[in-house]
């Protein structure tokens, strides 16, 4: 079992059971053996009764002596009892009535009592005494002490099952118990996020293992917080210490076009100053954004979304982006329904997939967007008639600076600073979905597939 408490219910239930039964076991070995001593105890008695009828025997009786003495008495006892006498020779002196034409079997060496069978009576325990020139030999059945042990088998049984399922009840309650300041450091720790770093985990009473546990997730959590504060500290401090020399740098580059109006190549010039600083503006805000995304510092403003409205809402746009970049764009899917996301990330995430399969295209080359809506998710597929990607790339392909060009191998500038699709994971990743490349069955080109939850 996955659960802590069920392996703990289960490994308790059984060592209680096994325990249990353990004993029970043993307590059924002694009572046999007790069972048995107690018939050898009533055989030795009644061999006493014998000895003292036939009193004193300095020589061998005969059989018609020995079965007056003896004749009576074995008949009173004859349901208990099974009586043989034989003399030193070995032959069979007396056999009491109730043998029938049976006769019991001498004993083993160096044996007073044992266990035989004899036909249509079954197991006997027979003690065999030395009484002068006599071997007196007294038999009991065995079966009632048989029935007893099969009726404290049943016992046993019925007291196991009993047993399992009573421990079952107490581990529950003993892991519930015991676990309770794990459930607590879970309960806390779930809470525990980028827009609540401050609250910690309850100390629970005393010095075991749970309490140094949960010092050590504290410490863990301060040491976090103070991280996740120079993360933020370092994005506001970047925010304004990169995008301010930017700002000023193209004031002055647009200040210097003017001036420079008169010479087309100082013109050329400074236009491409400001493209770099535009592409050097937006790998900054690029960068910005990873860093909030990664670092917990980006806290979604999820909204119901209607996805048929906002994939046509996007679709406007995307079709005037296509219009620019001399491509075709068309939503070949669009279920109805209801999501929960936060539209503005995800029209960026759209936006940066469009835009990269568009880049890849060739020209008049088909960009498509399936919406489909699947159980507990939605998925959003961007595909291309582009060149595909070695197999080996399409991880690669959503880390940062990965660039790749519309044949093979890598592109130049202008294919963008290859974060597109690194804010692309970090966006489905905010939503709890996922992304991935692949490439199209049956042709060229690349599909996307990025898969959010509904809820």
């Amino acid at each position: 079992m996955r659960s802590l408490t069920g392996r703990i219910v289960i490994q308790i239930a059984v060592l209680i059971t096994v325990t249990v039964g353990l004993v029970l076991v043993a307590g059924g070995w002694f009572l046999s053996r007790e069972a048995v001593g107690g018939i050898d105890l009533l055989n030795t008695a009644e061999y006493t009764e014998i000895h003292d009828r036939l009193g004193s025997l300095s020589a061998t009786p005969s059989p018609a002596e020995i079965d007056r003495r003896i004749r009576a008495h074995t008949e009173i006892d004859s349901a208990l009892y099974f009586f043989q006498i034989r003399d030193a020779a070995g032959n069979v002196v007396f056999r009491s009535a109730n043998l029938g034409p049976l006769f019991l079997p001498p004993r083993g060496p160096e044996l007073q009592s044992w266990t035989g069978d004899l036909r249509g009576i079954g197991a006997v325990r027979i003690s065999e005494f030395a009484d002068g020139p006599l071997n007196i030999q007294v038999a009991s059945a065995i079966q009632p002490v048989r029935r007893l042990l099969n009726d404290y088998a049943g016992v046993t049984g019925y007291l196991l099952g009993c047993t399992a399922l009573a421990s079952v009840g107490l581990g529950w309650a003993f892991a519930r118990l015991t676990l309770r300041p794990v459930r607590a450091i879970h309960a806390t720790a779930s809470r525990i996020r980028a827009d609540n770093l401050g609250e910690r985990i309850p100390m629970p009473p005393g010095r075991d293992e749970f309490a140094a546990l949960a010092g050590l997730l504290n410490r863990m959590f301060d040491r976090l917080e103070g991280s996740f504060a120079q993360v933020k500290r370092f994005t506001a401090d970047a925010s304004h210490e990169l995008k301010t020399p930017l700002t000023y740098a193209r004031l002055n580059a647009e200040k210097l076009r003017v001036r420079c109006a008169a010479d087309p190549e100082a013109v050329a010039a400074v236009e491409d100053v400001l493209e770099e600083i535009e592409r050097l503006r937006q790998i900054t805000d690029s960068l910005l954004f990873l860093a909030k995304a990664e670092g917990g510092g980006l806290v979604l403003a999820e909204a119901d979304v209607r996805p048929e409205e906002f994939v046509g809402d996007f679709a406007e746009d995307a079709l005037a982006l296509a219009e620019d970049r001399g491509s075709r764009f068309t939503v070949s899917r669009s279920d109805s329904g209801r999501v929960r996301c936060e539209p503005t990330l995800l029209r960026q995430l759209l936006l940066n997939l469009v835009t990269n399969a568009m880049r890849v295209s060739q020209p008049g080359g088909p960009v498509t967007l399936e919406s489909i809506l699947l159980p507990g998710k939605w998925r959003l597929v961007v595909s291309d008639e582009g060149p595909g990607l070695p197999p080996d790339q399409l991880d690669r392909v959503f880390e940062r600076f990965q660039r790749y060009g519309p044949t093979s191998g890598r592109m130049g500038p202008e294919a963008g600073a290859g974060l597109g699709l690194a804010i692309c994971r970090s966006i489905a990743v905010l939503h709890g979905g996922s992304i991935r490349a692949e490439n199209r069955a049956g042709g060229s080109g690349l599909s996307v597939v990025v898969d959010l939850p509904t809820g």
